[in-house]
């Protein structure tokens, strides 16, 4: 059986309107990324990711992206939002991370110096490890692009793809890493935070037929 997944799974993160989430799921993205690490532009308070939740679909998940947080901080927004995932992008550990009783996703740095495989053994609960393109010590949604080549071969969980991804490489991308899943925040935006319809429309077209491609030749 071919371990090429038969779709690969969308996730808009850093969202700030609600127009923008409410399109995602007209668009039938899986997920939306709500981010509290503190100096990101597209940083939320909780009052305002009440207003954005509110233009959630039922059938789209929520992962709140922290960085280095203070565990009070993560389980307030728990407890106001009801998040299905949690994301991880700084140095927490394997007990932080499950300390919280959510599904969690580790953000692995692929910029230089960093040990992507070495991260992925010391997180052994993750439910999933999301591949970006910043360094150590700095938060994703930076647009920095890495070598899918350079994908470490010792993750058993889902492999997510992030950095520098746009509607104009995504199909690319898929043809050549085979992702479980893709992330996307500033190749779909006009501004830090500011979803552009258009790129978030297109973006969902090219990975479609990136899946369809990839089916045909599944079928050969």
């Amino acid at each position: 059986m071919s371990d090429i997944p038969y779709r690969t799974r969308i996730k808009f993160c850093g969202m700030t309107r609600p127009g923008d989430v409410r399109l995602a799921g007209e668009l039938g993205v899986d997920a939306v990324g709500f981010v509290f690490a503190k100096g990101s532009p597209r940083r939320l308070e909780v009052p305002q990711a009440h207003w954005l939740k509110a233009a959630m679909p039922p059938v789209v998940a929520l992962v709140a992206l922290f960085m280095d947080a203070e565990a009070e901080h993560v389980r307030y927004v728990i407890e106001e939002l009801r998040p299905q995932m949690l994301q991880f992008h700084g140095s927490e550990d394997e007990a932080y991370c499950r300390s919280f009783g959510l599904p969690y996703m580790k953000a692995i740095p692929m910029g230089a110096g960093s040990d992507p495989a070495g991260m992925v053994d010391r997180h052994p609960a993750a439910a999933a490890f999301l591949f970006d393109g910043h360094g150590i010590g700095e938060p994703g949604g930076s647009g920095m692009r890495f070598d899918p080549a350079r994908l470490p071969g010792n993750s058993r969980r889902p492999a997510i793809v992030a950095g520098g991804i746009d509607p104009d490489n995504v199909y690319d991308l898929i043809a050549a890493a085979h992702p479980w899943g893709i992330d996307v925040s500033s190749g779909i935006e006009s501004a830090p935070g500011v979803k552009d319809g258009a790129k978030m429309r297109r973006f969902v077209e090219e990975v479609r037929r990136a899946d369809c491609a990839e089916g045909a030749r599944n079928e050969d």
